[in-house]
């Protein structure tokens, strides 16, 4: 019987829990070889033919390969392990960042020192919000209640 996971309603979310983490053993692995100098040149080189070294599915090589960060994570990407990409191509985390959400760097620098993104829209049910109203809580109190 799958574990309950109340933290899957979080839109525009993904958690990386242990079924993540298996999804993505492979692509994280690559990422954490491009650690060593003599990999990110043996990547540089021919990109495909290094992901074709790795067991990872089409999918995450085509990812890899388009730099689709988002899709990378769907796919059972660690941010931290696919921060090795970008340091490979010479970009700053703030730069991945920004790629990831439709921002330019200024952009989304900018967003961040106003305090980051609004918490409209982006907070599960049971705090004041409807992202998936499928997913009812069970035995909760809710929001400015107590339970004795």
């Amino acid at each position: 019987m799958p574990l309950d996971k109340p933290y899957l309603d979080v839109p525009g979310t993904t958690i990386f829990d242990a079924d993540q983490s298996r999804k993505g053993y492979w692509l994280n692995q690559f990422c954490m070889s491009l650690m060593k100098a003599e990999n990110r040149e043996r990547f540089k080189a021919d990109e495909r033919a290094y992901l074709d070294e790795w067991p990872m599915s089409e999918e995450q090589k085509q990812a890899v390969l388009a730099r689709d960060l988002n899709r990378c994570i769907a796919l059972g990407g660690n941010i931290y392990f696919l921060a090795k990409i970008g340091a490979t191509d010479g970009k700053s985390f703030q730069q991945m960042a920004g790629s990831m959400t439709g921002m330019t760097e200024d952009e989304y620098r900018d967003m961040m020192i106003r305090g980051g993104r609004s918490i409209e829209g982006n907070r599960h049910l049971g705090e004041d919000g409807d992202a998936q109203p499928h997913r009812q809580p069970q035995g909760r109190a809710s929001r400015g209640e107590r339970r004795n």
